[in-house]
């Protein structure tokens, strides 16, 4: 069995390493509150396209719920928020990459994204729902069967649709890469059904064939949680005593009535 030199296992690492940064994969980094704080501003990934958690304001202005939030842990640091918008495939590479600090944008809490990256306990929560024309007759996945369902790339709902199209076949998915292109191929008679969130305007809109939409049937239930990168666990415990603060003090509950026009869900913790 041959052995490599110090020397050259040495080279060899380091090799490696420059291959990795020259390509984006250098490992992620932790990051703390006094990095932070040192650095003199906290930068969030965040989604526009998911009213009314994350949209633009008619000042071409982020807005929404988790925008406030995202600007309370800037100001519970003491320091600016910068945005870096992303959409929902973009949220687990954006941290992986080092490209941002932590990721508030109605990430859902799941065992498979927390293999990759971890979450603060819950600042929010929702349903994910079948949406579709009144005029459609649809109470359950079977009814699905022959129509096209559209999808936000890389949700919850992409993932329960579509095992619901592996278990009743002829269901056909089409994927988005965010609510705005969704919403739009719904307008537009592109899909006939969408799943999405239990909140947004799609209610308020009208089809092409000037017909309501309503909700159809109830997916899951999801929490979302501040996302950051697995090493960061004094980070995370910060946001943790963050969001248990703001949920306690009647923050959260003011931002949801006020944003979502219904109270906050009864949040676990974990």
């Amino acid at each position: 069995m041959n052995r490599l030199s110090p020397g050259r296992l040495l080279a060899g690492l380091l090799a490696g390493l420059f291959v990795m940064v020259s390509l984006g994969l250098a490992p992620a980094q932790a990051v703390t509150t006094d990095e932070i704080i040192s650095r003199g501003k906290v930068i969030i990934a965040i989604d526009t396209t998911t009213a009314p958690y994350g949209m633009v304001d008619t000042s071409m202005e982020p807005s929404g719920f988790d925008i406030d939030v995202a600007k309370l842990v800037g100001e519970a640091l003491g320091v600016p928020v910068e945005f870096v918008t992303v959409t929902s495939p973009g949220r687990i590479p954006s941290l992986l990459t080092n490209r941002v600090d932590m990721v508030i944008s109605i990430f859902s809490i799941t065992p498979e994204r927390a293999l990759q990256v971890a979450f603060s306990i819950p600042y929010a929560g929702q349903s994910s729902v079948v949406l579709a024309p009144k005029s459609l007759d649809i109470a359950g996945p079977e009814d699905l069967v022959g129509l096209k369902v559209g999808v936000t790339r890389g949700t919850g709902e992409d993932g329960l649709l579509t095992k619901q199209a592996e278990k009743f076949p002829g269901i056909e998915i089409l994927r988005f890469d965010d609510y705005a292109s969704i919403s739009q191929a719904m307008l537009s008679g592109q899909i006939d059904a969408m799943g999405g969130g239990d909140y947004g305007d799609m209610y308020l809109q009208k089809s092409v064939d000037g017909e309501d939409f309503e909700l159809k049937y109830i997916l899951k239930s999801f929490f979302f949680g501040i996302g950051v990168r697995k090493d960061s666990p004094e980070l995370l415990q910060w946001l943790n005593t963050l969001v248990y603060s703001l949920k306690n003090d009647g923050t959260l509950n003011e931002l949801s009535i006020e944003h979502r026009g219904a109270p906050l869900p009864e949040l676990p913790v974990f």
